[in-house]
């Protein structure tokens, strides 16, 4: 094992207040702070520890590669993440091997869907890496709309918009209480996908949750509007009750 340790650390769905006292503490303290962004974009993991950074932390910035611009299907979209993954644990692994911890800015939490998991994977066995948890964009998502989420036995299912519409009707129909996330360009197919599972009528789109500009409304009353990849969608479960 290398010197130095990288550690994953979850920022939550996007409100500072809402980091972990562990998060809070590894983020001020950090030496280099590695963070995925969008090329051109400043980063949401940037954003949400913007002023908490030591004035001589070192930034990595790791830039994706692609994003939408090839569809998921197209064996050139894995081989071209595959390879940044690679070179963005290269970089990871000289700094530890040169002593130093790096700390690695994750929106959400870590495991749950996040880029960190690849490089995780990638540098597990090979340098002391840890990942410290978080709240969920859901869970964020969730509170914002001022209901419970799931009673009594209800089965929370988790579905990414990504998703062939034929699954996602499918999922849709057998679930007590429901979460869509990745939604982006993939709404319109979203939206047939609720209805034809019965579910559209009962569903909320969250937008930006926790962050200051969030917005919570009915599904159905945000018709033909454009959604921005910060956004979720939640149905309810209405199970047993006291």
């Amino acid at each position: 094992m290398s010197k130095g340790t990288i550690y994953g650390v979850g920022l939550g769905p996007g409100d500072p207040d809402l980091l972990s006292v562990r998060a809070d503490r590894l983020v001020r303290g950090a030496g280099h702070v590695a963070f995925f962004r969008k090329a051109g974009r400043p980063g949401q993991s940037r954003r949400i520890v913007e002023g908490m950074l030591r004035p001589d932390a070192v930034e990595i910035p790791m830039e994706y590669p692609v994003t939408t611009e090839i569809p998921l299907t197209d064996p050139r979209y894995n081989a071209c993440l595959s390879d940044f993954y690679t070179g963005c644990t290269a970089k990871l692994r000289t700094l530890t091997e040169a002593g130093e911890d790096v700390v690695v800015l994750c929106e959400g939490d870590p495991f749950f869907y996040g880029s960190f998991m690849h490089l995780y994977t990638r540098l597990k066995d090979e340098v002391q890496v840890e990942a410290v948890p978080a709240i969920t964009g859901m869970s964020g998502a969730w509170t914002a709309t001022g209901q419970p989420m799931t009673w009594g036995d209800d089965v929370l299912t988790v579905l990414m918009g990504t998703l062939p519409e034929e699954d996602l009707i499918r999922h849709m129909g057998a679930a007590d209480a429901l979460v869509v996330m990745k939604i982006g360009r993939n709404i319109d197919k979203v939206r047939r996908a609720l209805k034809a599972a019965g579910r559209y009528e009962a569903a909320w789109l969250i937008e930006f949750a926790t962050m200051p500009n969030q917005s919570v409304c009915r599904l159905a009353e945000a018709e033909g509007k454009v959604t921005p990849y910060f956004s979720i969608i939640v149905v309810h479960g209405q199970g047993r009750r006291p």
